[in-house]
């Protein structure tokens, strides 16, 4: 069975948290040449992922494209992270 796109978000957003460095210190993430800014992108999806634990925390139900849309920005951050050297290991989202 299926989960529900509720639980679905709820894992996705889990995965995301837990694979990415959220937690690096700036110095870190800001180190040399870079594809795209890693740490705005960090705070960006940062921002996604807040907003939609308050949505769901509010009772909101996202639908298949709310997934996909959130899970599809997640692999871009994560390669451009890749591409910058932040992320070594090859754990895809």
């Amino acid at each position: 069975m299926k989960p529900d796109t509720r639980t679905a978000m709820h894992a996705l957003i889990a995965q995301v948290r837990e694979t990415l460095p959220f937690d690096a210190p700036a110095a870190q993430v800001c180190s040399g040449d870079c594809q795209g800014c890693s740490l705005k992108l960090l705070d960006y999806l940062d921002g996604e992922l807040c907003g939609w634990e308050q949505r769901l925390e509010a009772g909101e139900t996202p639908n298949f494209g709310d997934l996909s849309r959130l899970a599809k920005t997640s692999r871009k951050v994560y390669a451009v992270l890749q591409k910058n050297g932040l992320i070594v290991a090859i754990t895809p989202i």
